[in-house]
């Protein structure tokens, strides 16, 4: 224990390197891909949640309702195969797997893959929260007050309907952190999740012990930077902890 405390996770059996050092360079490249997966799943998730919740029971309600069903429902590695044989194999466009140079085209199918998947969950959140925030006493005042409805719904409401969204994008993103195994296996991406599932196979146990310890460290340090975010997002608990 006292080894781990300072950072010393011991070496692999298969290669003899540092587990710590292993973990942290391939952490690198799976934070890489979490950050970009995410502002895919966000980009995608927010604005269509507030559309469907400001257009509710109407056709774009439907749809926008109708992708977060269907991003629910596709599992990642038939997403992952679809993206390689249209993008890749069909449209030469874009590298079918690997990390290459590091570049912008080697991160775009394996964070569509992951990022619209966790897209179909948020939005459907985004749009639920949405929906009770609007219905709230204070947004009826500030429009009876007159203030303009694009100020009601950016200024008033979406702040707040944020709430739970945080929670579930930092959990979300906890996860991304931690590598998605299937994902990162299927396109030879060299992050954490690839690093478990080629460990496991080698029965390499000071890197498999290394690697579930610091998967529940990056879970304990976001969920407390989710914690954290609540103050800035809701001012109620701000007073709440003051009184």
């Amino acid at each position: 224990m006292g080894r781990v405390l300072r950072g010393d996770l011991g070496e692999s059996f298969m290669t003899g390197e540092k587990v710590s050092g292993a973990i942290l360079r391939c952490f690198k490249v799976t934070l890489k891909l979490a950050v970009i997966s995410m502002l895919v799943s966000l980009i995608i998730s927010i604005p269509l949640g507030i559309i469907s919740a400001l257009k509710k029971g109407t056709v774009v309600d439907d749809v926008c309702r109708f992708f977060a069903l269907a991003g629910v429902s596709m599992p990642n590695f038939w997403q992952a195969y679809l993206l390689i044989i249209v993008f890749a194999l069909t449209l030469k466009v874009l590298p079918s797997s690997g990390y290459g140079d590091g570049s912008l085209v080697y991160i775009i199918l394996p964070a569509i893959a992951l990022g619209t998947g966790y897209a179909a969950i948020t939005m459907r959140l985004m749009r639920a929260s949405m929906l009770d925030v609007l219905q709230q006493d204070y947004i009826r005042a500030a429009r009876a007050k007159g203030v303009p409805e694009h100020m009601v719904i950016f200024k008033h409401a979406l702040k707040n309907s944020l709430i739970p969204v945080v929670t579930v994008a930092g959990l979300n993103f906890g996860y991304l952190l931690n590598g998605s195994v299937i994902v990162e296996t299927i396109f030879s991406w060299p992050g954490i999740g690839n690093l478990i599932v080629s460990s496991i196979l080698s029965k390499d146990y000071p890197m498999i012990q290394g690697c579930i310890l610091f998967i529940a460290v990056v879970f304990v340090l976001v969920n407390f930077a989710v914690d954290i975010s609540y103050a800035y997002l809701n001012p109620k608990i701000r007073y709440e902890n003051k009184s």
